[in-house]
């Protein structure tokens, strides 16, 4: 793997020197537009539609759009002013209890991995924060924008999580449906605490959840490659129910018959 970022993690008077690495990847099939009559991959020019011409890295500017009619364009050397300076460093600025953070502010996950000169320094903070069960909040620049972090022990090391700002997540009170929300009778919730309680893992693991749509794109690609004709599965059908406190019935009902087969 190639580390997206080496620097320090500073703390008090404590500095030391880690490498930071994505810790996830998208694994979903990628496609490409390409020609019906000779199948090379399709291009996308740069094209302004006011000139009708294909417009060239060098003559392309930054525009801010502020009405209708009206556009701010702004010139590189006035970016270049204000951007932040690069510090490789990664400032602690508080800890917090992990349970804090709510995952919607959670963006994107990393590893962070201890240089050499920094292993024992990276190993107390580790098992400071484990101890403690905190997740260090800090800042850090990177390509030219300032990220909120979250650091916690994961396992032998320390994940960081890149958060939203508060600006970046939407106010969920301006969603209209959610003004007619209802009252539930007793029985409906009794039913669907039941559900709840029979479809409650006693662990959660992920390792038992499959992409089936990838999965299936993968088995469709490679019957066509082999000149072979992919055959869907067809689903079973599930019994239609008139109202929630049936539907409530039936998966009651439904959870049951699949764990007396499973025994």
């Amino acid at each position: 793997m190639h580390a997206i970022f080496t620097g320090t993690i500073s703390f008090g008077l404590v500095t030391f020197p880690i490498k930071v690495y994505s810790a996830t990847e998208t694994k979903e099939i990628e496609f490409h537009n390409v020609c019906n009559e000779c199948l090379t991959p399709l291009r996308y020019k740069r094209w302004c539609p006011t000139c009708e011409k294909e417009v060239s890295w060098a003559d392309i500017k930054k525009g801010f759009k502020i009405s209708k009619e009206r556009w701010i364009v702004l010139e590189k050397g006035e970016i270049e002013k204000i951007k932040l300076p690069s510090t490789k460093s990664i400032e602690i600025v508080q800890f917090v209890d992990v349970a804090q953070i709510d995952p919607i502010f959670f963006e994107k996950s990393y590893y962070v991995v201890p240089e050499e000169a920094g292993l024992k320094a990276y190993s107390l903070f580790v098992e400071a924060l484990r101890l403690a069960n905190k997740a260090a909040v800090g800042r850090v620049v990177i390509r030219n924008k300032e990220y909120i972090v979250a650091i916690r022990p994961f396992r032998k090391g320390l994940a960081m999580h890149v958060l939203f700002y508060v600006g970046e997540i939407r106010d969920i009170e301006k969603l209209k449906e959610l003004e007619r929300l209802v009252v539930v009778s007793k029985e409906e919730l009794e039913l669907a605490k039941l559900l709840i309680e029979k479809l409650t893992a006693e662990e959660f693991d992920l390792s038992k959840f499959k992409d089936r749509y990838t999965e299936s794109l993968k088995e469709l690609i490679m019957a066509k490659a082999e000149g072979k004709v992919y055959e869907v599965r067809a689903e079973e059908r599930v019994e239609e129910a008139k109202s929630l406190m049936e539907s409530l019935k039936l998966s009651v009902e439904a959870v049951g018959k699949k764990e007396r087969k499973e025994k």
